[in-house]
């Protein structure tokens, strides 16, 4: 009864390759996040207290970067461990995705950039083969938080 498109050999390698990037949450968040208001400055607009740090060395140093990039690698780690069982996966995307077009009122456009820096991030470090393998996760967490967009009216 999965609406997940994931079989369970792809599963088991995406959370090989995610276990990998896990294992450094805070800083591979943190680095996640500082490439995100780096290359696209505008989404630093919705975060308050980082809109003034310009350089990167300084958003690196922040506890408030560091700490949000702790719970976005923290939440992508709930719905890993919940891919094959999609009532818990929606479980853990619903209120995220509600909370995020409801009262953070974020485009749901970020949501597709901060997994592409995600990917990159994993190439970099463990090559290809890993991005490839996470890839269609990352295409799951979209599609779902996007639809829970249209259900909230965007």
């Amino acid at each position: 009864s999965s609406t997940m498109s994931l079989s369970e050999a792809e599963v088991q390698s995406a959370r090989g390759a995610w276990e990998k990037m896990y294992v450094d949450a805070e800083d591979n968040g943190t680095a996640v996040l500082v490439r995100m208001f780096t290359e696209h400055p505008d989404t630093k607009s919705y975060f308050t207290h980082f809109k003034g740090m310009d350089s990167a060395e300084e958003m690196k140093q922040s506890d408030q970067v560091r700490g949000h990039g702790k719970k976005v690698f923290s939440a992508i780690n709930d719905m890993v461990q919940h891919l094959d069982n999609s009532e818990a996966f929606l479980g853990i995307v619903t209120p995220l995705g509600k909370k995020h077009a409801t009262q953070l009122k974020i485009d749901p456009k970020n949501f597709r950039i901060i997994c592409d820096i995600i990917l990159q991030l994993m190439e970099e470090k463990f090559g290809g083969d890993c991005k490839a393998s996470f890839e269609k996760v990352t295409n799951e967490i979209c599609t779902h938080l996007n639809n829970i967009y249209r259900e909230e009216g965007w």
